[in-house]
């Protein structure tokens, strides 16, 4: 029997020390720390690198800023910077696609091993190997060429893409504008051969230096080993590294403490515990709100396609919520979730996402993956086990068509049927690939006609009647009203 929406999560991310429930337990107290960290995931997806690499190459920067004793209230604002580092890594990924005609994320992956500044057998190989990779051999000479003739153009433009939206992230998270500053120059190089201004030496901001040896040396490490890694660093001493932190990172390594306990699987916990004590950032509903919008605009950047896809699935569920007379709270809950519903799909290739014509099985088992990793994600921040049980069921259908679990109606229960009715809507609703935007009254006739035993009724029926409300006008207002300010084809949509 399902549980009352209102009675079920409205103790979720309570602030005060009183639980609706009944229970006199204080709600867990939440460190900003602790969101990000378990956020970071996502941005390791989208790099193409293992879950965890944002978390340890953050471990390795702060063990390089305790060695040259940065100041602590630096080593706070660092702290974050590491965290954040490839914060705006979603937003060049379609530029990407477009400019290899093939998967970005193994490009973004197996880059991070390659010296892309020098011109040799490592970079041709490389190109080889990810350009029009499944292209007929003419096309693939020609985009080959077109590639190597624009190469350091578009490698500005891309890193300045990234550069930029990593930012003004951080900005929106209302972090410090030194922790913007070192994500934009994140990829800056000391001999100046870096993106995307070319600074050279001091010029480039210390926590970009630190940032961009610890996301090296956290990449050959996982890789190659602890040696390569410290080998990588020492040849591209000059060049790529400020030769001072190096030395830093030979003495770290000869203590044996650069890269302690890195494959353990409590770096999670380690690296909260590495904020330091006194600068410390508690949680409050508004910061939770902006980090949440935060990382929806993160998500959605993907692909034009899904511009704007979180939030307009947090409309559609709030206003559902609303015409369901759930409360405040719960709806807040609600927007939370969708927010963060499709973190995962961060981990599908924009040749997947931006695919024109029918995806093949293998394809299709990919995309179907992605509820999972959003789970798989969430789940590691204390107090959201529900949140990420409904965020990772936006894709289920009440007769257990659905995925990834194959949950029917006994249990899902009404927050997760309003999600998945919202996710349709707006997904139907919108341009994609294969098709333009639909009429929303074409929307509500194939939900209604195809979702009759898969979609809640109830659910459904209360987006048609917000929207008839708002006249023809869209859901947003409806959401404006409690939103914080802080911060396929079309039936196999169905299936």
């Amino acid at each position: 029997m399902l549980r009352s929406a209102n009675e079920a999560f409205a103790h979720v991310f309570t602030f005060d020390s009183t639980s609706p429930l009944g229970s006199t337990a204080a709600a867990p107290v939440l460190r900003v720390s602790q969101i990000i960290s378990a956020l970071s995931y996502a941005l390791d997806l989208t790099e193409g690198q293992p879950m965890g690499h944002s978390v340890r190459a953050c471990i390795i920067g702060m063990r390089i800023a305790g060695q040259i004793r940065l100041p602590i209230q630096d080593q706070a604002d660092l702290y974050y910077s590491l965290l954040l580092k490839d914060a705006g890594c979603s937003s060049n990924a379609s530029r990407l696609f477009h400019i290899l005609s093939a998967d970005e994320i193994r490009a973004k992956g197996d880059v991070k091993t390659t010296d892309w500044t020098r011109v040799g057998w490592e970079s041709l190989q490389y190109a080889i190997s990810h350009v029009a990779t499944g292209a007929p051999f003419l096309k693939r000479i020609r985009t080959l060429l077109s590639v190597a003739a624009t190469q350091q153009r578009d490698s500005c433009e891309l890193v300045k893409i990234r550069c930029e939206r990593g930012s003004s992230v951080a900005r929106r998270m209302g972090f410090a504008e030194n922790v913007a500053l070192g994500i934009f120059s994140l990829d800056e190089h000391w001999n100046g051969g870096g993106y995307p201004d070319g600074l050279r030496g001091k010029q480039i901001p210390l926590f970009s230096r630190i940032m961009n040896l610890s996301q090296t040396l956290e990449v050959f490490w996982a890789n190659r080993g602890p040696q390569a890694a410290i080998d990588v660093a020492c040849r591209r001493s000059g060049r790529w590294f400020d030769p001072d932190l190096v030395k830093a990172v030979e003495s770290l390594h000869q203590a044996g403490t650069l890269f302690a306990d890195l494959g353990t699987e409590k770096v999670l916990h380690d690296v909260v515990g590495l904020e330091p004590e006194d600068r410390q950032m508690l949680l409050t509903e508004g910061m939770l709100d902006g980090i949440c919008m935060a990382f929806a605009e993160v998500i959605d950047a993907k692909s034009p396609f899904t511009y704007r896809h979180s939030t307009g699935v947090a409309n559609a569920a709030i206003a559902i919520g609303q015409e369901l007379d759930l409360n405040p709270q719960t709806i807040t809950f609600l927007r939370r979730a969708a927010l963060l519903h499709d973190i995962g799909k961060l981990s599908v290739s924009n040749s997947i996402l931006e695919k024109p014509g029918k995806l093949t099985e293998g394809e299709f088992s990919v995309v179907k993956k992605h509820p999972y990793f959003t789970f798989e994600i969430l789940r590691r921040i204390p107090g959201f086990e529900e949140l990420s049980e409904i965020a990772a069921s936006h894709h289920e259908k009440l007769d257990g068509s659905g995925y990834f679990r194959g949950y029917g109606a006994e249990q899902l229960s009404l927050p997760a049927r309003i999600l998945v009715v919202a996710d349709i809507y707006d997904a139907l609703a919108a341009r994609r690939p294969y098709r333009d935007a639909m009429p929303i009254e074409k929307v509500f006739g194939i939900m209604q006609s195809e979702g009759a035993h898969k979609l809640d009724a109830r659910c459904l029926e209360a987006l048609i009647s917000a929207h008839r409300q708002e006249d023809s006008s869209g859901l947003t207002a409806l959401a404006s009203a409690v939103s914080n300010p802080v911060i396929s084809k079309p039936k196999e949509i169905l299936v």
